[in-house]
This record gives structure tokens, C-alpha cells and sequence, in this order.
């Protein structure tokens, strides 16, 4: 019979990624046969013991599904929020227990993905994968070359740390309204770090969507609206 570790079975219920499971074995939320677990390295045997988080018993997801939502403002990218504030699974209604692939801010739009795979999580964000993101952002201001080149070549956030470098384009101009709109694309996964990238050159963010992840665009995806991703697209990133 089948053992596996515990924080993977979790991961791989869609509970969240293999390390967040980790976070939640240490902080006794998780049960195995009516005992609370709290060690790392617990093996299970997944056709016999009861695991539950949180009091809830868990099943292990044999059926893996990938989903591309365009994430509209106003929503946090989280399974359950402490404020109570609308969270993107009010927005992705399946039967499968879903986590968000890393994080948008509430203020910002656009690719996210979701998934109960927690193998997939942990490709897409871990930082040794290098996963593109671009984004469209406007900006206060009138952005020059010398902006475009520090952002490329890596601009100094929360206090010490310097970006590693980026692609930069200029998508529009408007003198008259003192406004910019530039893409951005980066493979790290900093918190609010385009934003942070943008402040570093003192500007300051009116507007931010995340247009692509990898090659996977939401260009066809009204705000709001989520898709299966196709065999490929999932593919293209275990590749």
C-alpha cells in the first residue's frame, strides 16, 4: 500500500502548496487518524488513514483540474480571508478544492491560476523555475529611457534588496494626461514587487494587470471569467 508524506497528500488534496502544508503541520492543524500531527516527515498510507485539516477530513484528488482566471479589482487572492473580504474562489464555483498559484493584490487584475495540484504549485512558484509574469501597468508621470533602463537592469526594493532584470517596453504616452502605461515582465515573485519596482524609480502605480503568466494570456477572458486550461497549456509549464 501507497506512503506518502504527509504535506505532499495535503498539497496534492488542494489544500495549498507543499510548503504552505508544512506551515500548517507545524501549527497542529492537521489530524492523522485522530491525532494531531506537528512533525515534519510523517508518512501516511493513503488508503487507510484519516487525515483531516482542520477538523474536516480530507480525500485525495485523483482528478487534477488547471484554471485560468482574469481576476477583476477588489478580490483577494486567498482561499478563506480573516476580513471576510470577497476572495477569488467566490468567483471559481467547482466542486474540487482549489488554491490560487501565488498571489495578486487586491488591487491589481488579471492572470491567475488555480489549481488542486500541489506538485503544480510549487513548479510555478518556486523561484528556481523562473515562471514569466507580464504586466500592463500605468503610471503617474512621464516615463523615460533612464526609467526604462534601471527597471531592466534591476532597481533597489524593500531596502536592500535589487531586483534581478526585467523586460520593459513602453506601450503609451500621454503628455497631456502626465500619464505612462509600460509592460513589465518578470520571472520572480516578490510581494507587490511591480509595484515596489515602480516606486524605485518614482513613479507612482494608477493601474496594474497581469497580462500573461508563461506564455498563457487572458486576453480572450473577460474580467471575472475563468477557463480549464487545455493539456498543452498545462504541459507548457511542467515542461
Amino acid at each position: 500500500m501507497e506512503e506518502v508524506r504527509l504535506q505532499k497528500f495535503l498539497a496534492d488534496s488542494g489544500i495549498a502548496s507543499r510548503r504552505k502544508c508544512e506551515e500548517y503541520i507545524l501549527q497542529g492543524k492537521v489530524k492523522v487518524n485522530g491525532k494531531v500531527i506537528s512533525k515534519l516527515g510523517t508518512k501516511i498510507n493513503i488508503e487507510n488513514d484519516v487525515v483531516e485539516f482542520e477538523n474536516k477530513k480530507i480525500k485525495n484528488n485523483s482528478k487534477k483540474i488547471y484554471i485560468l482566471l482574469n481576476k477583476p479589482i477588489g478580490y483577494v487572492t486567498t482561499v478563506k480571508d480573516q476580513f471576510e473580504r470577497d476572495t477569488v474562489l467566490n468567483l471559481v464555483k467547482v466542486k474540487e478544492r482549489i488554491v490560487p498559484v501565488g498571489r495578486l493584490d487586491m488591487y491589481t487584475s488579471g492572470a491567475l491560476i488555480l489549481t488542486n495540484d500541489g506538485e503544480f504549485v510549487n513548479k510555478l512558484t518556486h523561484p528556481s523555475h523562473e515562471i514569466n509574469k507580464t504586466y500592463n501597468v500605468t503610471v503617474k508621470g512621464i516615463i523615460t529611457n533612464e526609467d526604462i533602463n534601471n527597471l531592466e537592469n534591476g532597481v533597489i526594493i524593500d531596502e536592500d534588496y535589487k531586483t534581478k532584470p526585467a523586460n520593459v517596453k513602453i506601450l503609451k504616452i500621454e503628455k497631456e494626461k502626465n500619464i505612462s502605461r509600460i509592460q513589465i515582465t518578470i520571472h520572480e515573485g516578490k510581494n507587490r514587487q511591480v509595484r515596489k519596482m515602480c516606486s524605485a524609480i518614482n513613479k507612482k502605480v494608477l493601474a496594474l494587470h497581469r497580462a500573461k503568466i508563461g506564455q498563457i494570456t487572458v486576453n480572450n477572458l473577460e474580467i471575472g471569467k475563468w477557463r480549464y486550461l487545455t493539456q498543452s497549456e498545462v504541459e507548457s509549464f511542467k515542461n
